[in-house]
Parts: C-alpha cells; structure tokens; sequence
C-alpha cells in the first residue's frame, strides 16, 4: 500500500493526520501548520502587547511545557516584544509534585527563562497531601482550584506581570463548556469560550472568585494530541503522570465522554467551542462585583474570599466549611459573628 505524501508540500512522506482539517502532513510542515495556528490565535485575540511581562503557568506537563516553548519561539521569531518569565506553584503533593517541578527547572534552562516557584504550604499553611488527610478525596479539587488560581495571582503580581499565560487547550474549553451544560451553570456557560479573562469567575472546579491579571489562552483552538505531537517530534522535555488525587473529578467524567464523541466526530471539540462562541443567553448571570477580602486583602467578589471560607473550615476542623451550600454557609456565617457554637 503507497505511503501518503504530504498535502502540503506534495514532497515528504505524511507522519501526521490532523483531526481538524483531515490533513496528511509531515513533520515540518506539521510544525509550519501548528506555530502559525497559535501565531495568528495570539495576533487576532490581542492576547499580548509589546513590553507585557508574561507569566507562563508552568506544571511541567506537556501543555505548559509546549507553550513555554513556542511562546519564547514565536516572541523571537515575530518580535513580540515580551518579558517571559516561568510561574510554578507547588501543591505539596508528593511522588507528583515534586516530581514535575524538577522538570519546570530544567525548562527554565534550557528556554532561558526565568523562574518563580510559589508554595501551598507557605501560603496557605497547608499541603495537598494535608487537606486530602483531613477533607478525602472527593472534594480534593475545589479546595486546589480556588488555591491554585489565587497562588497563581499572586505570584504573577510578585512578578510584575501584566498578563498570565496558561496551557488550557481546545480539550479543556470543550470540557468546561460541557461542564457548564451539565451543571446548568448559565452564568460561566456564557463565558466559557473567552480567550481572555479578566474580573470574570473562572472555569473549573469550585472556583468564585474575580480576578484582577487578564489571563490568556493561546492554545484555544489547539486540540491536545497535537500539543502531545509537537512535544515528542521536538523531544521537549515534560512530566506526563496524572495528579494521583484527580481520577474522582467531574471533569474526568465529561473528558471521557468527549473523546467518545470524538470518535465518531473528529471535529467535535471544535464544533463544541464555536458553538460556545455563538450561543445567546437569554438571561446571562450576572458578574460579581470586584472587591477586597475584608480578611486576607485579596481580591474577591464577596466580603470574605472563598479562600480564605476553606482555610477557616481546614484551621477549625471542619472542612466542608466552604463546600457546602451557600445558604448553609451564610447561616454559618451569622452563627459565627453571634458567638453561636456551629459545629
């Protein structure tokens, strides 16, 4: 059986079938088509403007690792004009972890770019692999969320950075916008597609909170398998173990069931983020309100930041504190500021 060309450039054998376009390419013309995608997402969304010191959310996984690398690629090839720096936060989750960090510093090495690592532990006073001991692993991740956006705030603001660059793909957005559905969550479905987010509530698990650094995504309409492509045909070096206390998450629900539609419609995911982008609603939630957390200071759309509800539910031993609903949680509030005992 004749082995295809590629439908390019007619020449070199086809190593690669895109999913979005059907496209037999090679390998050179696989990374022509990838980098110029990304190139034209950056350009027509406006993510950056010259002199923006960017932090790139670093995990050391294949997504962060591969914007690492093609953002400082694509700054020096068009002339950007930006100040890349690495941002790392470290969970505290071992055997995980500490592993991938290893990883993020030798990016930071090899692309010359420098690194921020910012910890649970020393902002919080609480590890992972503590709040697991003491909540299980069925809620895991709201408590990571909502730490993991605010750490990484944070860190971008010790770093001086105008913007946050991060590894969402076209997997993900499809996920959230899915996420949203099931959930009947209005008031994220509406903006679940935004390239840019800035003083919006961000996608994912237990997260409320109104942030003041935009946050971009340059791999927006870049499907995952590709990401995973380009890291092998390049040999980047990346962490690929999954987070040891994620299997129970409901977005690992929707990302099966989304790689079952893909199956049968390879261009699914796409379908589902223009989708996205055109849907109306009728009645959109309505956005919270900027504002300071009258306790740490921080950014918040309420008087006390959802943060600062789950340490105070960790430090006082009960843990459910800031997962339960919000009618619950007021009550518990008043109960708390009457001197009523609560627990």
């Amino acid at each position: 059986m004749p082995v295809a060309s590629c439908s390019r450039c007619k020449v070199a054998r086809a190593n690669v079938k895109r999913s979005k376009t059907a496209d037999c390419l090679c390998k050179e013309c696989f990374f022509y088509c990838f980098e110029t995608e990304i190139h034209e997402t950056i350009t027509k969304g406006r993510l950056f403007k010259r002199g923006d010191t960017v932090a790139i959310g670093a995990s050391g996984g294949k997504d962060s690792t591969v914007l690492a690398y093609i953002l400082k690629l694509l700054n020096d090839r068009h002339d950007y004009g930006l100040h890349l720096q690495l941002l790392s936060i470290d969970e505290g989750i071992t055997g995980y972890r500490d592993d991938s960090l290893e990883t993020v510093k030798q990016n930071g090495v090899d692309y010359a770019l420098p690194l921020q690592i910012l910890s649970y532990e020393d902002l919080y006073g609480w590890t992972m692999d503590e709040i697991v001991r003491a909540t299980g692993v069925r809620n895991n991740c709201t408590f990571c969320g909502v730490f993991r956006r605010q750490a990484l705030e944070r860190g971008a603001q010790l770093m001086k950075c105008s913007v946050i660059a991060t590894g969402h793909n076209a997997d993900d957005i499809a996920e959230t916008i899915l996420m949203n559905i099931l959930r009947g969550d209005i008031a994220r479905l509406g903006r679940s597609t935004n390239i840019i987010t800035n003083d919006n509530e961000e996608e994912g698990e237990g997260g409320d909170l109104s942030w003041g650094i935009p946050r971009c995504k340059p791999f927006k309409y870049t499907y995952e398998k590709e990401i995973v492509l380009y890291a092998r045909f390049k040999s980047l070096l990346y962490f690929s173990t999954e987070c040891i206390y994620s299997p129970n998450a409901y977005r690992g629900h929707v990302r099966v069931h989304l790689k079952e539609l893909e199956k049968v419609r390879p261009s699914v995911i796409l379908d589902i983020i223009h989708s996205g982008e055109c849907l109306q609603v009728a009645r959109p939630g309505r956005l919270p309100t900027k504002g300071v957390c009258e306790r740490c200071a921080f950014i918040s759309s309420q008087r006390v930041c959802k943060a600062c509800v789950l340490l105070q539910g960790l430090n006082s031993g009960r843990p459910k504190l800031g997962i339960c609903k919000s009618s619950k949680l007021r009550g518990l509030k008043r109960g708390e500021e009457g001197g009523e005992d609560v627990s």
